[in-house]
């Protein structure tokens, strides 16, 4: 019984609203910084010479939407916790880790043209 009036009191709550000044498309970016998270971590891993290409990205990002403190706080915890996510798992590249480059190599590609094509400025 209890179960039954917990679940349709949580059914019954509003929604968190998002931050009066998140665009429409922060969830995105939020994931697109998980991202370069995961592949700043991952890519040197896997023998990809490329000195904080990922961590640039992540900044030209920043530098790009201007966010509120709020704002860049959030983004800046996706990108650690992509980073830190693949850290915890993966001492030395596997096949794994290759095809999870591979995946978010095409995601955040993906995200980055939706978001260009649909709220390009």
């Amino acid at each position: 019984m209890a179960l039954v009036v917990g679940l349709s009191l949580s059914a019954s709550a509003p929604a968190l609203a998002a931050p009066a000044d998140d665009p429409p498309y922060q969830a995105q970016l939020q994931r697109l910084s998980e991202i370069l998270g995961a592949l700043h971590y991952l890519r040197p891993l896997c023998g990809a010479k490329e000195d904080g290409v990922w961590r640039d990205q992540m900044q030209a990002l920043l530098d790009a939407e201007a966010p509120s403190p709020e704002r860049k706080a959030r983004l800046v915890a996706a990108f650690n916790r992509g980073f830190s996510g693949f850290e915890a798992l993966y001492r030395v590249c596997t096949p794994a880790a290759t095809a999870a480059i591979d995946r978010y190599i095409a995601e955040g590609s993906k995200l980055t043209r939706d978001v260009t094509t649909r709220y390009g400025r």
